[in-house]
This record gives C-alpha cells, sequence and structure tokens, in this order.
C-alpha cells in the first residue's frame, strides 16, 4: 500500500512539474500538495539536514527513492538530491 501511494505521489508531482501552467486551479491545489508531501518526505528523510539524501537515509524514509537510488545517483557520488528525484520523476512521466 505505501508504495502505490509513494507511487500515486511521484506521477502527481511529475505530471505537475511537466504541466503546471496547464492545469485548471482546482488540480493545481492537489499538485501543489503533492509537491509539498515529497518536500516534506525528503525532508523527514534527510536527517542531516545537508540537502542531501544518502542510499541509508532513502531507506529509512523513502523507500521508492531507495529502489531507484542508482538510477537518481547519475553522477555515483552516494547521494541524492531532491531536484534529481524530480528530474527522475520528469522523465518517467515524459515516457509514458
Amino acid at each position: 500500500m505505501k508504495k502505490m501511494i509513494a507511487v500515486l505521489v511521484l506521477c502527481i508531482v511529475s505530471a505537475a512539474a511537466s504541466a503546471q501552467g496547464a492545469l485548471p486551479p482546482g488540480d493545481t491545489s492537489r499538485s501543489e500538495r503533492a509537491v509539498q508531501q515529497l518536500q516534506s518526505r525528503f525532508a523527514s528523510a534527510n536527517v542531516t539536514r545537508d540537502g542531501k539524501l544518502t542510499r541509508e537515509q532513502a531507506a529509512a524514509g523513502m523507500p521508492m527513492v531507495a529502489k531507484h537510488f542508482d538510477e537518481i545517483d547519475t553522477q555515483h557520488v552516494g547521494y541524492v538530491t531532491l531536484p534529481q528525484i524530480e528530474d527522475l520523476m520528469k522523465q518517467r512521466a515524459m515516457a509514458r
């Protein structure tokens, strides 16, 4: 169930990021909440508060990010950032 919710949030956020100007007012509010939820989950998982999510932090707080960690960490530096997560979501949304 948590995975399904995470996938749904990722889809909403990616759709909102790619079509933010084209959404009716009611949908904008929903997409803004999804973005805020993603930011909140990232902030909660990032216990060091450095804007970088390690594999361990992702595993503890954002399991879907942990599952796709190597795909998100394209520079292989051992951490991912919120913009990197958003970029992957945008790529996935465009591929659909």
